[in-house]
């Protein structure tokens, strides 16, 4: 025990008179940001965007380059993505059996049909802690509203 420090009055030595300050330490790196910066300017293409999205569960990164919603504030649509996952067994969500009127009184099905397949969007998840974070739709489009966003 090192009898030259400040203790206080519990006998616990105080932390900040065992650190020498006067040494900068190893993992700082006074220039990250401007590498960071230049990272992200690279992986975009010069392309601007309106946040950088993150998992609300677990802060991981999502999407770099995204563009919000004109009406709904909170939601952003996006075409390359990182940590995402798209859960293929499953809908986003479940299709209505209830079928809708058209103009010449016939009924027709509510779901679009694509190729052969109905288009439904399939559910997108975050990699590493698989929560659901928005839904991928038959246009090959991520729509996220489960996320947290920063400034890009």
């Amino acid at each position: 025990m090192n009898l030259d420090a400040t203790t206080d009055a519990e006998g616990i030595i105080s932390e900040d008179d065992e650190i020498d300050y006067s040494i900068e330490p190893e993992f700082y790196d006074p220039e990250i940001d401007e590498k960071d910066e230049a990272w992200i300017h690279k992986r975009r293409g010069g392309r601007t965007s309106d946040a950088v999205l993150s998992c609300p569960a677990c802060f991981t990164t999502l999407c770099l380059d995204c563009q919000r919603h004109e009406k709904y504030l909170t939601q952003y649509r996006a075409m390359f993505v990182v940590n995402c996952w798209i859960k293929t067994d499953q809908a986003a969500r479940e299709q209505k059996q209830n079928s809708v009127r058209c103009t010449d009184n016939t009924r027709c099905n509510d779901t679009k049909t694509v190729g052969g397949r109905d288009a439904v969007p399939r559910s997108v998840c975050c990699l590493l802690c698989s929560t659901e974070v928005g839904v991928f739709d038959e246009d090959e489009v991520y729509h996220f509203f489960n996320v947290l966003p920063s400034e890009a």
